[in-house]
């Protein structure tokens, strides 16, 4: 099947994002916390998106600050789905009082709001990269814990998994090897979608002054730091806000193409 055109934009942005992350260090004209200008110098040969409120090179800290944005929620989102996924299948294929037993301390969890729970526990706990991936990991699993169970509830009741169950495999045959190939398709969509939504939850946290601290930087941080560029008609003040945007729409587009090439939960294979 011919790669579409918007695939192809997503795949070439989530690339070239994927790509600055990586290699920071070596692409970013100027160290993250160099003052290099004066304060909210105009774009130039020397500062492509000009400099910030204390002449920091705003192209410079939006490279390192996608470095870690990235990472966290990438980190956070793995996280998720490999604890959300196999508890959510757990709960399917085991049933009774397990299945009982997550759901409702499920729903427990997701009867408080995601960012209320994290502002409370980020007071109390120091703030660094561990817990902060720790916390939006955890949250985010329950998200990921109701889909999988989803899915894996209609795959469980399919006769190959019913012929396994009665070749006496056990639990974990019927998850790594019945289900979870049969359950790719929408746990991938979904992974784009719980990535973005990890990016926007770290860039709140850190706009917030509860997420990423100096002297790193994220995109989150760099839109509190430069909002009073606004004032002064800095539209570079902006490229944060655009960076997260672009990111989000473009690994989105990535998701929909492959969800479009998977069909196993269509199809139906057994192991």
């Amino acid at each position: 099947m011919k790669m579409p055109i918007s695939a192809m934009i997503g795949l070439v942005l989530t690339g070239a994002f994927l790509f600055c992350a990586v290699f920071a260090q070596w692409i970013s004209p100027y160290p993250l916390d160099a003052v290099i200008g004066g304060v909210w110098e105009a774009p130039s040969e020397r500062h492509w998106l000009g400099t910030d409120t204390i002449g920091r090179d705003i192209l410079s800290r939006m490279i390192h600050g996608g470095q870690i944005t990235i990472f966290v929620a990438l980190a956070s989102s793995l996280l998720s789905f490999g604890l959300g996924s196999f508890l959510g299948f757990m709960a399917a294929v085991s049933g009774g009082w397990v299945d009982q037993g997550l759901s409702r301390l499920v729903d427990l969890m997701m009867a408080i709001p995601s960012l209320i729970v994290a502002l409370v526990v980020l007071s109390v706990l120091p703030i660094n990269l561990t817990v902060l991936i720790l916390i939006m990991g955890l949250l985010d699993s329950t998200r990921v814990f109701r889909l999988s169970r989803a899915v894996a509830m209609d795959i469980t009741v399919m006769d190959y998994v019913e012929a396994a169950k009665l070749r006496g495999e056990g639990q974990s045959w019927i998850i790594f090897r019945e289900i979870l190939p049969n359950a790719l398709s929408p746990l991938v969509a979904e992974f784009g979608l719980r990535f973005i939504f990890a990016v926007l939850f770290i860039s709140t946290l850190s706009f917030l002054g509860l997420g990423i601290q100096p002297p790193l930087a994220d995109w989150g941080g760099m839109v509190k730091e430069n909002k009073d560029g606004l004032i002064y008609g800095k539209a570079a003040a902006l490229m944060p806000a655009l960076a997260i945007a672009l990111l989000a729409i473009s690994v989105n587009l990535v998701a929909d193409w492959i969800l479009s090439r998977t069909t196993s939960l269509k199809g139906g294979r057994g192991g």
